[in-house]
């Protein structure tokens, strides 16, 4: 990604932004920096805050408190029409009368470009978006994709600084919004701009950005690429919101050497994790396993060295690439194991009631403490 702009590269600095609607608190001193050429993504659960907060970025909402700046300059203040920004909204809002053309000519025409640099404008953008062959056409006639694409076209022909998207894929069928996400991204690659979507889907947030704001109750928890959030989530909603995760309650009995000792308070059972954090015997902690990290075994030589639990198989999905089981541990207890379907069907897999043992390394562990 490129980072153009600022000494830092930042473009967009939210300066302890918040907006209240009479007694409520949908945005609550929220700090971000957002730099030029990401890909941004504002993930959460409804709402947490994150349309709010790309509205005021927008400058459809003016914060009670707080700065907007963007490329150094102060916007708070600064209607929608003058801010160097775009937005593509959920519905598109295409004109339905108007061709495709005439869609993405209709904000260079309210500015009053002239004809022929408009055209040549429109022409660009529908050729970046492999749109050119269809500018005749008006949005009935075209399907879901090419109706995100056109109005991504608008947004994009202003030239904007940033763009800002609302659930861009969000009216799309499964297969399709799949295949848009990687279009977008590298559309997005291509021609350098900064990107921040609004989203509540963590898997598209997951797979399309450089990095995601986590909100929840109009504040941000954690900031950070994918991986980042999903290996190291800071607090158990984090590690829960992002992916599936087996979240075990214990207590500390020792930390020796960076390694923590955990009894698991359902099972029984002690557990070691890594940990740097500064915890005393005990500590109320959370241990944070995800499913894809723990194999379960029918015979219990066979595990593998580290931390073990035992269990019965009581549900199974099968997802064609993998298989996800709950095993029952304990009364208070039922453990997640997503495992990768190796082998062909005639291969006997786990099934229903089987005793099982559960192992995984203590390093595919984390220790939560918030």
């Amino acid at each position: 990604m490129n980072d153009t702009t600022g000494p830092a590269g930042t473009i967009l600095s939210l300066e302890a932004v918040t907006r209240r609607f009479g007694a409520y608190t949908a945005v609550d001193r929220v700090d971000l920096a957002v730099k030029g050429g990401e890909l941004f993504a504002l993930l959460g659960p409804s709402g947490c805050g994150k349309t709010t907060l790309l509205r005021m970025i927008a400058g459809f909402e003016i914060p009670n408190e707080g700065s907007v700046l963007i490329d150094g300059q102060d916007m708070t203040d600064v209607p929608p029409y003058e801010r160097p920004v775009n937005m593509v909204f959920q519905s598109y809002a295409l004109f339905p009368h108007m061709t495709v053309a005439q869609n993405v000519a209709y904000g260079l025409k309210q500015e009053g470009m002239a004809r022929s640099e408009r055209d040549d404008r429109v022409a660009e953008v529908l050729q970046l978006v492999e749109l050119s062959a269809l500018a005749a056409r008006k949005p009935d006639q075209l399907s879901g994709g090419q109706r995100q694409r056109v109005a991504l076209a608008r947004g994009l022909a202003k030239r904007p600084k940033i763009l800002l998207l609302d659930e861009p894929l969000g009216a799309l069928d499964r297969k399709l919004r799949e295949r848009t996400q990687f279009e977008l991204v590298n559309l997005q690659e291509r021609i350098g701009i900064t990107f921040i979507m609004v989203t509540h889907d963590q898997e598209e947030a997951m797979t399309m950005s450089d990095r995601i704001a986590i909100m929840d109750k109009g504040r941000i928890h954690q900031i950070g690429a994918p991986r980042d959030v999903y290996e190291d989530p800071t607090s158990r909603f984090i590690a829960d919101f992002i992916g599936a995760a087996n979240l075990m309650a214990g207590r500390i009995e020792s930390v020796t050497e960076g390694v923590a000792r955990v009894r698991l308070i359902a099972a029984d059972t002690v557990v070691k994790v890594p940990s740097d954090l500064p915890l005393a015997e005990g500590d109320a902690v959370t241990v944070m396993v995800r499913p894809e990290r723990i194999t379960a075994w029918r015979d219990a030589d066979s595990a593998t060295p580290g931390n073990t639990l035992t269990g019965v198989v009581s549900d199974i999905a099968y997802l064609g690439d993998l298989s996800i089981y709950h095993v029952q541990v304990s009364d208070g207890l039922v453990v997640q194991v997503a495992m990768a379907n190796r082998h062909r069907a005639d291969h006997a897999p786990l099934t229903w009631d089987d005793a099982v043992t559960l192992s995984w390394y203590p390093g595919d562990g984390l220790v939560l403490t918030a």
